[in-house]
Parts: structure tokens; sequence; C-alpha cells
């Protein structure tokens, strides 16, 4: 069985390549790599696969799930810089993959257990873009 949860976040930040040209960054992010930052409203999809409890009929207590994306990754990076604010992409370059990957090594030791598995983690940008990892 799969389950998913959906929580929202707004964020800043610039795509920008520290050991790359200004050219270069210009010509790899485009309106991205913005000097003063631009910003994003995202949608963050957990999924978790797993066996269902036959006590409780669920395979994860979605709020528990909702608590525990709220505490580990929402609050540090809802309103926040990418860039500067948040300390688990501290030197990471604030890709939708990049960040994903970055949620995924935030919550996995958190859900996984014997009965149940992070499965994804679904980001999405913009109405056009997102990106799915599966750890």
């Amino acid at each position: 069985m799969y389950i998913s949860r959906r929580e929202r976040f707004s964020a800043a930040h610039k795509l920008w390549n520290p050991e790359l040209s200004d050219e270069r960054n210009v010509a790899l992010y485009d309106k991205c790599a913005n000097a003063n930052f631009h910003g994003h409203n995202y949608e963050l999809i957990v999924t978790v696969k797993g066996e269902i409890d036959k006590n409780t009929g669920c395979v994860f207590d979605l709020k528990q799930l909702s608590n525990l994306l709220k505490s580990t990754v929402i609050s540090k990076l809802d309103h926040k810089n990418l860039n500067l604010d948040v300390d688990f992409l501290e030197d990471i370059i604030p890709t939708a993959e990049n960040i994903a990957v970055a949620i995924w090594n935030e919550i996995e030791a958190k859900i996984n257990s014997n009965r149940c598995q992070l499965h994804k983690i679904k980001l999405i940008e913009t109405e056009n873009n997102y990106v799915e990892y599966y750890g």
C-alpha cells in the first residue's frame, strides 16, 4: 500500500554555482540566477509504502506524517531563503532536484521501520516543473 501526504511552503532561492563564471551561471540558470533571488510556492508530496497494520488499518498515521514533515522540513523551508537560511541545504545549489534529495535525507530515518518505508519525494516547483526522488 502507498499513502501520500502533501504539504506546501513558499521560499526564495538563487541558482548559482560559485565555481562557474558569472556568464556561465547566467547561461545555465537564466532567470533563476537573479542576483536578488526569486521565489516559488512549492508543493511537497511524500509517499510512504508498507503493509496495513491490522490493529489500526493504516500504513502510517497521516497526522503523524504531517507533524513530522512540518517539524522536520516545512518549518525550516517556509518563507525562508534556501541559499542562506536552511541548515540542511548549506553549500548545496538549491535546485528542485537537490532540495528533494535533502528532504529525503532529513526524513528517511524517521519514517522507515519494519512495517513501512519512505517511497518517494515529489517536489513541485511550478505548475510545469517537478521532480520525483526515490532514494
